[in-house]
């Protein structure tokens, strides 16, 4: 099979699909409480990540979020062979994003198709879905395997099969319930089989199930059936895990999820999870006359969508739910780059991100005074409980401060876009003003009356303890300028150090005007854009002479090994100069090299297997809306000027922007 993505019929707008099972990197499906990887194996997931759930990595560790007991493995057997890669044809896989599932389909001999698709349900987010339909091509008999695989790293598990019963209803349950790696919460992960074409009510004709338990970390049932000739084998696995994060009781509650699936009908259930869909795709970005765009586009979007949900009050980690890269943690990556999408095209989402901050700005106070500031001062990488979550190792947890304004920035731009008063009153404003008397405290005045932010480590982090790094203080002075207009706004008033402060931030420059990215800087290869986010997004630096400067001075430095962000700020500060060359090749630089088959998942770097990266997925669709697109945030919210498209688009249309569900189209 041949290495690249198969275009056939069934590649579309909303689905790419392949028949590669080699050097294969899989889709996540995903609901904003737990993600499944899919394997290129038969009825296999990799793994299951549980969002928010964290416990120490090692007894000398930092926190790192929780792979959870999977419940995706199966094993089928037909006529008491084990189907495998080996023997069977037509393997193909799908992911389908408008209605977020990842679907498996093949050929087993003369005997049978086998199709299966995994869903997340987003309706009942702490549970999965895996739907079968085996159709027979002569009578064969059929058997099914349910797999919960415990992780070794879990403790004390606890491996059984109950029979719970109602009245006339039976309700069998395959459940383990274990302790995370250092016991730090207790997780309880519950399964069953759904039949479909059974009679409703008639539990009799129900298969026998059997429960053979390999160990306490290899829990299994199965059942066995005759399957005519021209019939079809219809039925789910359906698991729920939960943990004590959420829960008091998760053992319960995972038996709860997984009765509500087991009972509830699957055409009720799947409607529910693809109408939650529907609305999310309500804001949606549409290329007309480039197919491999509109799905590279479309994929980013599907996966800020299956990593959020506006009901959590949780953020979304550089990975998202599809691995434990970065321990699973929340970096500026949210802010800066994937919240400003979902704030133009879905602002619930967008709540639930900032949200999370205000839920643990007590925490961001309290290091505020450990490290002898005032205000709040956020940490580098967040976990749950909101403390610095950084290994003490790495310089960006001490001294990568600019997350504080970024946090900062993203609050007011809430505000701008959806005008929610309440919401500015009760966490809003209380979270730039901690940030703005951050600010003044953290900077240092000069003898000529300027300031400075000294010892930090900026965006670009192969220079670490730099003094007046661009983007640390550029931010700075957003966030500054932006606290005046929130106590505006709600009729506070603002501490007038915050303007003396922010009208008086040093940014260095070159002679020839270039702006330098820190006090000391002299050419040096950088990490990623840096100078640059001075232009976009804080409009810090607004003249085009100098954003030219910047932007041909600062290319050729971007390192190769990169972060796929990088040139995505480059391509929309082209845009928006009206240059749609410029801008389309760096649009394709930031994401292409990253892609990875067969599905073109986004890995962080083009140099390394680290996906699904869904920073640089929020970085390529800010060159669609804010460059491509011409969207802006202002004080009026979001306008549009000046959009330009690249030559190889006939038409870009934005569909349900802002509160009001505006569309912007742009043609060629």
């Amino acid at each position: 099979m041949s290495a690249v993505m198969t275009m056939n019929a069934q590649n579309d707008g909303w689905n790419i699909t392949t028949d590669v099972n080699t050097n294969y990197t899989g889709i996540a499906v995903a609901n904003g409480r737990i993600g499944i990887l899919p394997s290129e194996k038969l009825f296999q997931t990799e793994q299951i990540i549980l969002n928010n759930v964290y416990d120490k990595e090692s007894p000398l560790g930092v926190s790192r979020i929780l792979k959870g007991m999977n419940f995706g493995n199966l094993e089928v057997e037909i006529d008491n062979v084990k189907l495998s890669s080996d023997n069977i044809s037509n393997w193909k896989q799908t992911i389908n994003m408008k209605e977020a599932y990842f679907e498996t389909s093949f050929l087993y001999n003369n005997k049978a198709s086998v199709s299966y698709k995994i869903y997340a349900l987003r309706n009942v987010p702490y549970s999965g879905y895996i739907d079968f339909k085996i159709s027979a091509k002569e009578d064969i008999n059929v058997k099914v395997t349910g797999i919960i695989e415990t992780p070794e790293e879990y403790k004390k598990p606890v491996s059984t099969f109950r029979v719970l019963r109602d009245l006339e209803v039976t309700m069998p349950i395959l459940q383990t319930v274990a302790k995370s790696r250092l016991e730090r919460h207790t997780v309880a992960t519950s399964a069953t089989f759904i039949w479909h074409n059974l009679n409703s009510g008639d539990e009799h004709q129900r298969p026998e199930l059997v429960n053979n338990k390999v160990s306490e970390y290899d829990n299994r049932l199965s059942f066995e059936m005759s399957v005519k000739k021209d019939d079809n084998l219809e039925f789910a696995w359906t698991g729920a895990q939960c943990s004590t994060q959420d829960f008091n009781d998760p053992q319960s509650e995972s038996e709860r999820f997984v009765i509500f699936n087991l009972l509830t009908p699957k055409k009720d259930l799947i409607i529910q999870h693809n109408n939650l869909w529907e609305e999310l795709w309500e804001g949606d970005i549409i290329v007309e006359g480039d197919l491999q765009s509109q799905q590279d586009i479309r994929l980013a979007l599907y996966h800020l969508y299956a990593f959020g949900r506006g009901d959590s009050n949780l953020s979304i980690a550089p990975m998202g739910l599809s691995s434990q890269n970065y321990n699973g943690h929340i970096f500026w990556d949210t802010e800066l780059w994937m919240f400003p999408p979902l704030l133009l095209l879905n602002q619930d989402i967008a709540r639930s991100l900032v949200n999370y901050r205000s839920d643990r700005l007590e925490k961001a106070k309290q290091k505020a005074i450990n490290f002898g500031f005032k205000g709040a001062m956020f940490p580098w990488e967040s976990d749950d409980t909101g403390e610095e979550a950084t290994p003490a190792w790495a310089l960006t947890g001490t001294f990568e401060h600019h997350i504080t304004a970024d946090v900062a920035i993203a609050f007011w731009n809430y505000y701008r876009v959806t005008r929610n008063r309440s919401w500015l009153v009760e966490r809003g404003y209380p979270m730039l003003k901690e940030v703005a008397d951050y600010w003044v405290s953290r900077s240092v005045k000069n003898e000529d009356g300027s300031y400075s932010i000294k010892n930090v480590v900026g965006a670009n982090e192969f220079a670490p303890n730099v003094d007046d790094n661009a983007f640390t203080n550029g931010s700075a002075i957003t966030a500054l300028e932006y606290a005046v207009l929130a106590a505006k706004e709600t009729n506070a008033t603002p501490n007038p150090m915050w303007a003396e402060v922010a009208k008086n931030i040093k940014i260095y420059k070159f002679p020839d005007g270039t702006t330098m990215e820190h006090s000391k800087y002299d050419g040096d290869i950088i990490k990623q854009a840096d100078v640059n986010l001075l232009s976009f997004p804080l409009d810090v630096i607004s003249d085009k002479e100098t954003i030219l400067k910047d932007l041909r001075y600062y290319e050729p430095k971007l390192a190769k090994e990169g972060p796929a962000m990088g040139k995505s700020v480059f391509a929309v500060i082209y845009a928006r100069l009206g240059d749609a060359e410029n801008a389309f090749r760096l649009f394709k630089e930031s994401y292409e090299p990253n892609k990875r088959p067969p599905f073109g998942a986004l890995s962080e770097t083009a140099t390394a297997d680290l996906p699904y990266f869904a920073t640089g997925a929020g970085g390529m669709l800010q060159t669609v809306l804010f460059g491509f697109a011409g969207l802006h945030l202002t004080e009026e919210g979001i306008i549009q000027k000046a959009p330009i498209l690249p030559k190889q688009w006939n038409s870009l249309t934005i569909k349900g922007v802002g509160p009001d569900k505006e569309n912007y189209t742009v043609k060629n």
